[in-house]
């Protein structure tokens, strides 16, 4: 039996964030932080290494941490399908839950220099004022206030070590 030489998978057929990177160097995910700022009419430029990723589309929601999650449109879908749909919407943490997401949720399109608009509201949960840090977060990005992700960072940091343990599942 002869095999066939497998052809590469077309670049339309990976979910919005799982597009090939550069040279083919396997999925694009969001990762770094960066220090941006918004400008006068509350736009944040997405680095440039994401914006690929948002070319169809994103959401911006406020997250369960002090910070806006930024995700691909179809990720978010994905998200909220998975983790929040299965519940019951008769049960009250569902609805909140439901609520919680997107209510606060804005879509939108980059524009031509790849800024996304932050909603004042948006802007006044995250506690964002004009400088912000953009973290990458694996299949979404979170947008933080610059001083409020250094303490959080900072505090990360220190609990690296016993935050990989307690996922491991025990010592050895």
């Amino acid at each position: 039996m002869e095999l066939l030489p497998l052809s590469p998978p077309r670049p339309d057929s990976f979910p919005v964030n799982q597009r090939r990177g550069k040279k083919g160097r396997g999925a694009v995910a969001f990762r770094g932080q960066h220090e941006h700022s918004l400008d006068s009419k509350d736009r944040l430029t997405v680095p440039r290494k994401f914006r690929a990723a948002l070319d169809d589309g994103y959401v911006l929601a406020k997250g369960p941490d002090a910070c806006l999650w930024l995700y691909a449109t179809k990720d978010f879908d994905e998200m909220e399908e998975r983790y929040v749909a299965p519940h019951s919407p008769f049960g009250a943490d569902a609805r909140n839950l439901r609520r919680m997401i997107n209510a606060s949720a804005d879509e939108g399109d980059l524009d031509a220099a790849g800024r996304i608009r932050v909603p004042a509201e948006l802007k006044a949960l995250a506690g964002i004022d004009s400088a912000c840090a953009v973290v990458g977060a694996g299949n979404y990005i979170e947008i933080w206030n610059a001083e409020s992700w250094a303490k959080v960072n900072e505090e990360l940091l220190g609990q690296f070590p016993e935050v990989a343990e307690n996922l491991a599942g025990g010592t050895e």
